[in-house]
């Protein structure tokens, strides 16, 4: 089976093309995002609804719906940009599910009503299971007892191994963004490295590199603590 795609139920079916310039209105999309849509994207599709009436589900106050994305790509490699505006254009919680030269993947942000504001949604980084045939088999959709319990499994099964699978959703999104944030760090540090040409520099900076990798290490341990952050 595929993990982060789901079979998921012909009673959630909504299959309405979403048009672009309806994005383009909700999002206040710049000339430079709406050329991003127009290179990048060829048709988006709104798969399913996963609600309380389609598929018996309570909501939660976090999670009242659960949309399913379906968006046919001109490239491998869109820019976050669309999919961010496509989030911030619906007020509800979504799985995209990207198409592109016959293969699929599931991408998603986890994203929650703002704590300070909540007519506003916190989106957080996106993660993504790896590129697969399009037609290849789905996994059956989690057994949850609610659509909040339900967008964190979907959610859970597109992150990589070292998030942990205990504790809450928002507080295992918070560490995989400082594992990502600490890879982008260790990879500044070392292209530092490699452009120094003086020794004691070189040796400064291997010993600020050592301390970046041991904090990578605190942050990938099993049992590494890492507190959500409030908006």
């Amino acid at each position: 089976m595929t993990a982060g795609l789901f079979d998921y139920p012909r009673s959630a079916a909504f299959g309405r093309v979403l048009p672009k310039n309806k994005i383009y209105e909700h999002a206040g999309a710049s000339a430079g995002l709406k050329q991003l849509f127009v290179t990048q994207v060829d048709q988006i599709v709104w798969r399913f609804k996963l609600a309380p009436e389609t598929i018996n589900l309570a909501a939660t106050a976090s999670v009242s719906e659960i949309q399913i994305f379906e968006i046919s790509l001109r490239t491998g490699s869109p820019d976050e940009d669309i999919l961010r505006a496509i989030d911030r254009a619906i007020p509800f919680p979504i799985i995209f599910e990207l198409t592109w030269s016959g293969k699929r993947r599931a991408t998603a942000a986890f994203k929650r009503p703002s704590e300070a504001d909540t007519s506003k949604w916190v989106i957080s980084e996106y993660f993504s299971t790896d590129w697969t045939s399009e037609g290849g088999p789905r996994d059956a959709l989690p057994v949850a007892l609610d659509l909040g319990g339900l967008y964190d499994k979907l959610l859970t099964a597109m992150m990589p191994a070292q998030v942990r699978t205990d504790g809450a959703i928002q507080e295992r999104v918070a560490r995989l963004e400082a594992v990502r944030a600490q890879a982008r760090e260790i990879e500044r540090i070392t292209l530092r490295l490699n452009r120094e040409k003086q020794f004691n520099k070189r040796v400064a900076i291997n010993a600020e590199l050592r301390v970046a990798r041991l904090e990578m290490e605190r942050l990938t341990r099993a049992n590494a603590p890492m507190a959500a952050t409030s908006e």
